[in-house]
């Protein structure tokens, strides 16, 4: 006589609600909502996001996926003042800035961003603003006026990296900021601008930047007093956007194309993923406080060279729960 597990196959567990962790392959019946669900894994990939409502480049871009913020930037020689925010759906108006200016830096979260550096018609920046989620107010200057600086970190605990002192040099001077002053850092190895930046202003990572190619092809990891070399990018990688921390970095998009291509940083080596960009862009905005696994590309200039409106979102490989049908 056939035994009953013979007849009905592999048992399936019968679940009141999701797995909090399945792993790929599980298989459980959620009887709360009878369907037939399974753990299964996501693939990294780039998709479109809400646009923005000035199309422009060169502007500093904080926040998260889901709540990011553009600040100032450049369209097509205007420099502007205004903010912009994003919902992880589309963007609104926020408070202007004090100062309109471009290839300024910025970091921390969309409701307690720090923006600094940067140019206007005036020349290089050394001004420093802080956003509440509203409105900006003036922090602390930096010790020296730059433009396209690196910089991570939060609005209390920030790190400016390099930058163009045009018509002077670029510079290897590094400058941490405690909230209300700007104080000086360990010196970075080269003389760098463009830099790409990511993780905390005590364990950061910079990526790539200016001159090329020598410097663009660096990564180098920041303790909080002095910088070691990390490993080798695997293309020259300028004016382009990071996210995650000093031991698991994204780098995405930026020069030489521009590219749309996505690399990722496990604190000792780069690996290319597949995902792709949907279109090359290079001077854009990034969310520089969202993980490996997320990020935000805001505006920036094309292939054609024309400013952009667009936004592309970043989700990475991670496990995921599907539901099963008969299709």
């Amino acid at each position: 006589m056939a035994e009953y597990i013979n007849i009905r196959g592999q048992s399936i567990e019968v679940v009141a609600s999701d797995p909090a962790n399945p792993t790929v392959g599980q298989i459980w019946y959620n009887s709360t909502s009878n369907t037939l669900k399974g753990g299964a894994f996501q693939v990294a990939a780039w998709s479109t996001g809400g646009n923005l409502s000035t199309a422009r480049y060169i502007m500093a871009g904080a926040g998260t996926k889901d709540a990011g913020i553009a600040a100032g930037g450049l369209y097509p020689s205007t420099p502007y003042a205004i903010t912009e925010e994003y919902n992880g759906t589309s963007w609104s108006g926020g408070g202007a800035l004090n100062t309109a200016r471009y290839a300024l830096q910025g970091a921390g979260t969309q409701t307690a961003t720090l923006a600094f550096g940067g140019e206007s018609p005036g020349g290089n920046q050394t001004a420093t603003e802080e956003y509440n989620g509203s409105s900006w107010s003036p922090g602390g200057s930096l010790a020296t006026a730059r433009a396209y600086p690196g910089g991570t970190g939060t609005q209390t605990a920030g790190l400016c990296i390099g930058g163009d002192t045009y018509p002077g040099p670029f510079v290897t001077n590094v400058e941490e900021y405690d909230g209300a002053t700007w104080t000086t850092g360990g010196a970075y190895p080269n003389v760098v601008a463009r830099t790409s930046s990511a993780g905390t202003q005590t364990a950061a990572l910079s990526i790539g930047g200016s001159p090329v190619p020598v410097v663009g092809l660096l990564t180098n990891e920041y303790n909080g007093t002095s910088w070691t070399a990390g490993g080798a990018l695997l293309q020259t990688r300028t004016n382009a956007g990071a996210s995650g921390t000093q031991t698991a970095a994204l780098a995405f998009g930026g020069q030489p194309g521009p590219t749309g291509s996505t690399h990722e940083y496990n604190g000792t080596s780069w690996t290319a993923i597949p995902a792709t960009m949907n279109t090359a862009r290079r001077q854009f905005g990034s969310s520089n406080a969202d993980a490996q696994t997320a990020a935000l590309c805001i505006g920036g200039e094309t292939p054609a060279g024309s400013n952009s409106n667009a936004t592309e979102e970043y989700t990475g490989e991670s496990p995921v729960t599907q539901t099963i049908t008969a299709s």
